[in-house]
């Protein structure tokens, strides 16, 4: 399938099964548009012959021929297959994300951890713990030398004492093991201090602050057990740490629910602030008045393309900023394998609780009927396993046919099974905002390259 767009004055085609991107005159835009096959030259012709010159349309169609020809337009599904089959995967873990902390101390509203307990009760992962989970992921991790953990919560800096022992014994393993480990924490800021900011500016890889934008925005759902907001306490805290990371990975996580839905406001005050490196992300899951309807997703879709004009008119003045989902690579990006497969959640990517149980990520703790097995004995679950590793954009029937699939890889395993009871199907609004989050960043690149920003 092709998908065919416009956007801020350029036309473009994607074809979903090759990835393909095309930047398009309006001819060539014509032609394509509504078209589900490569269609016929006599029919083009019958198409365009009240706006198009005869000669104008068969230059157009000649090239769209040849870009067929060549797998890059209308290009097989088959194809996509076989070059996926044809190559030889060896399964093993690659990340744990550690919860070292089922206990936090904000209370937001939209937690999907129920606000950090993920309803097992408050508590701890022990030091032993933690040390089986590294030592469970290098023996799994066969075959490769890099090798991640991430370090959650609840708050993981209610912990602070477990996360320095991990990274203190994985660094250990590093001078006897073939292996090298990548750390990140994802904390809400509000425990740091200059002993925690110069620790994580020294040792973390990647970190992940979340911040939602505005203060009225962030603490009418970001707040404490008393319902005070934490946005002034977290915005200098987190400026010391980033002001400390001296080219070190880092970005602020933001998210949007139906009570901001200009959130391009919160995108650009985090970047008023001095953060360069944001993501700001809609609100998973239904049911409270916080969540996307239907009714929301035109307001949403819109934001997004304003907030795409608005990134553009800053890169073109010489600012230096990073927008997450912006951010596709559209000429070296990631390879097939994992554009089928996305996150490898349930065997190349598990979590695992203060009593270390295995799951299959982090949304998915707390949930009894996805334990994987635990960190002394292994995977048990294998069944489960298996569902996880099978599920991608090929066995996705909602993904097969989308022109989108190898951009997105599938979406959330979580956001779909907590909107539609399966792993397997979908959820309808993320995927749209998926969609055009893939649609926007694809224009920012080529306006880009055009303009050479």
């Amino acid at each position: 399938m092709v998908h065919t767009y416009s956007l801020n004055g350029y036309n473009i085609a994607v074809d979903g099964n090759s990835g393909a991107i095309h930047l398009l005159d309006g001819v060539t835009f014509e032609l394509l548009k509504g078209e589900e096959k490569m269609p016929s030259l006599t029919s083009v012709q019958e198409k365009l012959k009240d706006k198009y010159d005869v000669s104008e349309i068969s230059e157009a169609y000649n090239e769209i021929e040849d870009l067929h020809k060549n797998g890059m337009l209308f290009s097989s599904a088959s194809n996509l297959e076989a070059a996926v089959g044809a190559k030889s995967v060896t399964y093993s873990l690659k990340a744990l994300c550690l919860n070292v902390a089922h206990d936090c101390n904000l209370r937001c509203e939209y937690c999907f951890a129920s606000e950090g307990d993920y309803n097992s009760g408050r508590k701890l992962m022990s030091t032993d713990i933690a040390l089986k989970a590294v030592d469970y992921l290098v023996a799994g991790s066969q075959g490769r030398r890099n090798i991640e953990i991430d370090f959650f919560g609840g708050e993981p800096l209610m912990n602070f004492d477990v996360v320095r022992d991990v990274v203190a014994y994985g660094r250990q393993l590093e001078k006897t093991m073939d292996k090298h480990f990548y750390f990140t924490i994802t904390t809400n800021g509000t425990l740091l201090d200059k002993e925690k900011i110069d620790y994580i500016n020294d040792t973390m890889d990647n970190v992940v602050i979340s911040i939602d934008g505005r203060r009225e925005v962030h603490d009418a759902v970001r707040h404490d057990r008393a319902g005070h907001g934490s946005h002034d306490k977290i915005i200098p805290l987190a400026r010391n740490l980033v002001s400390g990371r001296n080219g070190k990975s880092y970005f602020v996580r933001g998210t949007f629910t139906a009570k901001n839905k200009d959130f391009s406001k919160d995108v650009m005050y985090l970047f008023d602030q001095g953060f360069k490196e944001i993501s700001v992300e809609p609100v998973v899951g239904f049911g409270r008045n916080l969540h996307f309807k239907e009714s929301d997703v035109s307001d949403v879709l819109r934001e997004y393309e304003n907030l795409s004009l608005q990134y553009i008119k800053r890169l073109s003045e010489d600012q230096q900023l990073s927008f997450y989902h912006f951010n596709i690579n559209i000429y070296n990006g990631p390879c097939l394998y994992k554009r089928v497969t996305a996150c490898g959640a349930g065997y190349e990517y598990l979590a695992v609780s203060p009593d270390g149980c295995l799951y299959p990520c982090h949304q998915f703790v707390g949930q009894d009927e996805f334990v994987l097995g635990n960190v002394v004995t292994g995977i048990n679950n294998n069944e489960m396993y298996k569902m996880f590793k099978k599920n991608n954009i090929l066995t996705k029937e909602a993904c097969r046919d989308c022109w989108a699939k190898l951009f997105c890889s599938g979406g959330c395993h979580a956001n779909a099974y907590f909107s539609n009871g399966s792993i397997s199907e979908p959820n309808h609004i993320a995927c749209t905002f998926q969609k055009k989050r893939i649609e926007c960043a694809i224009m920012i690149q080529l306006i880009k390259a055009d303009k050479g920003i």
